[in-house]
């Protein structure tokens, strides 16, 4: 039976079989075998061994010798060799068998190549498959954590709502991260309605951590790149019914990491708002509400600061109005706002209030009756939601910029169906006429 080597001992045998000895070598073995004197003596052959002279060590057959001293001692010398040399042979043996059996990383300070560092996305994989996610995991696995409970939470009774189940759509993305997109469509409540989460690994370049660092000083402007994290959950329904309104929601966290997987800069962002066609005023009330009791339980000053915030962000420049009647919204709070505990712990009060202040809002809204001229001008301000997300939103802006980004999952928030109308104004003493000019001139709900 013949033995079949594997190709990086085959290699070896051959670069010892085959390596030239140096001239320094040589000349050293040719001047001992000069200076070494050995006595003559004579033997007569009688067809028998000759017998071993006084002194001297009986000679030992080995066989195969080379193959012998290549898996010994001068293999691993073969091998170290190999690596200076660069010899050829090794290294394709090398890459054939790394394949099955890939070499461990050599130790810190060695000679060997050294290997890049992990990414975060791989440490957070690491992670999570040793040691799960914990209270005292990184904020990253934390907060996507969060993201997802509250996702199964929601769909769940959006679906008790409408009577039709979402579908679920999983991605990942190669360089890190991932998300789970929930649509339902042509429901029975809901035309459209979109819970999505988002996981992003990435690398920020230089222009790019530049612009950053006008709100986050904290970014290290000497490097050409960063490593990043986002996470979020967003949401957006639009109701069949015009009498109920379009909700949004968005909350989410985002992290820069340094070249040794250390924190580099973070912050938190997020905020809901509420967009009817008709104005309900005791909805309004109670959805601005519910948010405020949210904010209340962290800092007094956290609603009026982040209502106002509100209606200035989701301002329709080009139309001189708000998208709705508004809600909260906030972005970049740091360490510079409060600990990072803190403004978790107020990212999941936020999260934790929308179900409590929407599903009463749409359970006495889904049902009441409605005519086609209130269908048509539903339709009309769907089509300024969709020019607000399209030419302001900054979410909308940053998801279609990102490499590698998901854009079924971006442009989710988009409603089923919108209307433009050339030159439309609502009549004189309408109810579509009361909502304009609160859209133009924001107000206190509560």
């Amino acid at each position: 039976m013949n033995a079949v080597r594997p190709p990086l001992l085959e290699a070896a045998l051959k670069s010892c079989t085959k390596s030239p000895r140096s001239a320094t070598y040589r000349a050293s073995l040719h001047q001992s075998r000069r200076t070494i004197q050995r006595p003559q003596r004579r033997w007569v052959s009688d067809g028998s061994k000759p017998p071993t002279p006084p002194g001297t060590a009986e000679k030992v057959t080995v066989f195969a010798p080379k193959t012998r001293i290549a898996v010994g001692v001068v293999f691993v010398g073969t091998l170290a060799y190999s690596m200076i040399t660069g010899n050829r042979e090794i290294a394709a043996a090398e890459q054939d068998s790394a394949q099955q059996y890939p070499p461990p990383p050599p130790p810190s300070g060695s000679g060997g190549h050294q290997l890049e560092a992990p990414s975060i996305a791989e440490r957070d994989a690491l992670s999570k498959r040793e040691s799960g996610i914990s209270p005292t995991s990184p904020m990253r696995l934390r907060m996507e954590q969060f993201i997802k409970q509250k996702q199964q939470e929601i769909v769940k009774s959006l679906e008790s709502v409408d009577g039709s189940r979402f579908t679920i759509d999983s991605w990942d993305r190669p360089r890190g991260g991932g998300g789970i997109t929930c649509v339902l469509q042509d429901g029975q409540v809901f035309e459209k309605a979109g819970v999505n989460t988002s996981v992003v690994y990435g690398t920020l370049p230089r222009e790019a951590i530049s612009k950053m660092r006008v709100n986050h000083k904290a970014l290290d402007a000497g490097v050409e790149s960063l490593e990043f994290f986002a996470a979020g959950l967003s949401l957006v329904l639009h109701p069949i019914n015009p009498m109920a309104p379009t909700v949004h929601l968005n909350y989410r966290y985002f992290e820069t990491a340094n070249h040794d997987g250390s924190t580099n800069a973070w912050w938190f962002g997020g905020g809901t708002d509420l967009t009817p066609s008709y104005l309900f005023d005791e909805d309004v009330i109670a959805f601005h509400r519910g948010i405020k009791e949210a904010c209340d339980k962290h800092d007094k000053n956290y609603y009026p600061r982040f209502k106002k915030w509100c209606d200035d962000y989701f301002y329709v420049k080009h139309r001189g109005e708000c998208r709705g009647v508004g809600g909260i919204f906030f972005d970049d709070l740091d360490e510079t706002e409060k600990d990072q505990e803190s403004l978790f712990a107020f990212i999941q009060s936020c999260l934790g209030a929308f179900l409590p202040s929407y599903l009463p809002i749409i359970e006495k809204r889904k049902e009441m009756p409605f005519s086609e001229h209130e269908k048509r001008w539903q339709q009309l301000r769907r089509g300024r939601y969709v020019e607000f997300n399209l030419v302001h939103d900054r979410g909308t802006a940053f998801g279609l910029n990102t490499p590698g980004a998901r854009i079924e999952s971006i442009l989710m928030s988009l409603p089923l169906t919108a209307r433009w109308q050339y030159q439309h104004e609502p009549e004189k003493g309408s109810r579509e006429e009361r909502l304009v000019n609160i859209l133009k001139k924001p107000v206190e709900w509560v």
